[in-house]
């Protein structure tokens, strides 16, 4: 995908080129593990706050968010830090950091993130990596070119229960792998009925974008907030976080951010990347909110040593057939391996083999991969010594446009054929405007 030459990315070339000398990035060269890095940090509120303290070990030298009071919450703790609301602006003063770690609601990530990948600049993005499939591929080509450390937020990643599913998986414990199934108990969108809303524990029970304007709080920049996505009056349904989530223009349910952490495991476990055929189910798409629930089923081709594939994504009230069936585990959320010798069954932090009286004297495989520093302290090692990160945005990058094609076969509501070189669906040109979306005037990505 070419990309147009802007000033931010001829200096990201020139800092490149230079590198090149020396076998890795510019800000890595005369960097020891003692020296801390400069971080400026966009969002420090929320989700942003979490990742501050994740990086702070190191020198927090800018503190950006369009809400006046999460930057004076945080300046309480980092004095010396320069203030900034535009994260647009931020990017002026290139040359006081060596990092950043972007926290902004979903539809502002890419906007946030290429600027520092043009100039070079190490990178920590919160899941999922951008807004749509178009963002993700320029955001993973960006950071291939740019070569330096990135890290999108999948804190799970870092945990040692799914190194030792990955590891039982590709040492064929379960055999070869022709189906996965993964269901979330969290139904955040929109549902049948108001009731059925509060019922599931909802953040937003609303049915459709409210005209009325509600008053903005005190210290929010609501054009900034908006940033790319239409314009709108300010309402309580979106702000504070995660109110968000839910709506098209600004998130993408829990597909993409529930996704990031569950569909993660059988990504990393099985080699995937991108999918040959995308079908999804459930009631008919709404055009402004995510579903609470519904399904999506990827086929992935046969690659290399791995079978032709089955993958199976279930959230709110859907679940496999395995379960309804209680064959399995009645667990609330969770990623089921199906081999043609066992089965393999996994959440965040247990996983089992089945049948497990089959497995009672099984030998595990030697622990092929090394505990984690931490999620945080990965990338900011990989920062200093140009060591690889676990979830940087060549693998997030396909990850994240799975996830955000199952969104896409929702709302087209047809079975997809995915082009991935084109970044087309070849039978659905309708599936364009879910692929890759308008901006508002004056928020031109590239």
């Amino acid at each position: 995908m070419k990309q147009k030459m802007t000033r931010r990315k001829f200096l990201a070339t020139s800092a490149a080129a230079g590198a090149a000398t020396f076998g890795f990035p510019a800000i890595v060269r005369g960097q020891n593990l003692n020296e801390k890095l400069n971080i400026a940090v966009i969002g420090v509120g929320g989700r942003g706050g979490a990742n501050l303290g994740g990086v702070k070990s190191e020198n927090i030298v800018a503190l950006c968010d369009v809400n006046r009071v999460a930057i004076d919450a945080a300046a309480k703790t980092y004095p010396k830090a320069r203030q900034v609301t535009d994260f647009r602006k931020l990017y002026d003063h290139e040359k006081d950091f060596d990092a950043v770690v972007v926290s902004t609601c979903e539809h502002t990530h890419a906007y946030a993130t290429l600027p520092a990948l043009q100039l070079g600049k190490h990178v920590y993005c919160e899941k999922p990596l951008t807004q749509n499939i178009y963002e993700a591929r320029i955001i993973r080509e960006a950071a291939a070119e740019a070569k330096v450390a990135t890290q999108m937020g999948t804190q799970i990643h870092a945990g040692n229960n799914y190194r030792r599913v990955v590891e039982l998986v590709k040492s064929g414990a379960i055999g070869n792998v022709t189906d996965v199934h993964v269901w979330v108990g969290r139904a955040w969108g929109r549902h049948p009925s108001e009731a059925a809303c509060a019922k599931a524990n909802d953040i937003v029970c609303v049915e459709n974008r409210p005209e009325e304007a509600n008053t903005i709080p005190k210290g929010l920049d609501w054009d900034l907030w908006l940033g790319p996505a239409p314009e709108r009056p300010f309402n309580d349904v979106y702000f504070p976080g995660p109110k968000w989530y839910r709506w098209w223009d600004f998130g993408n349910g829990t597909m993409s951010d529930l996704g990031s952490h569950w569909i993660d495991l059988p990504f990393w476990a099985l080699d995937l990347d991108h999918p040959k055929t995308i079908e999804a189910s459930g009631a008919p798409a709404h055009a402004e909110i995510a579903p609470a629930s519904m399904e999506v089923t990827y086929t992935y081709a046969k690659r290399g040593q791995r079978a032709p594939l089955s993958l199976t994504w279930y959230q709110g009230t859907h679940r496999p057939q395995l379960w309804l069936d209680k064959a399995i585990p009645q667990w609330d959320s969770g990623v089921l391996f199906v081999g043609d010798k066992g089965t393999l069954l996994s959440d965040y932090g247990k996983h089992v083999l089945l049948p497990e009286d089959e497995y009672k004297d099984f030998e595990r495989p030697a622990q092929s991969i090394p505990k984690s520093l931490g999620h945080h302290n990965e990338w900011i090692h990989a920062c200093k010594t140009g060591a690889p990160t676990t979830c940087n945005f060549e693998y997030a990058g396909w990850l994240t446009e799975a996830n955000h094609l199952g969104n896409v076969a929702y709302r087209v509501g047809k079975k997809l054929e995915w082009n991935a070189k084109k970044m087309k669906a070849t039978n659905a040109p309708e599936a364009d405007e879910f692929i890759r979306r308008v901006p508002r005037k004056g928020w031109d990505l590239v």
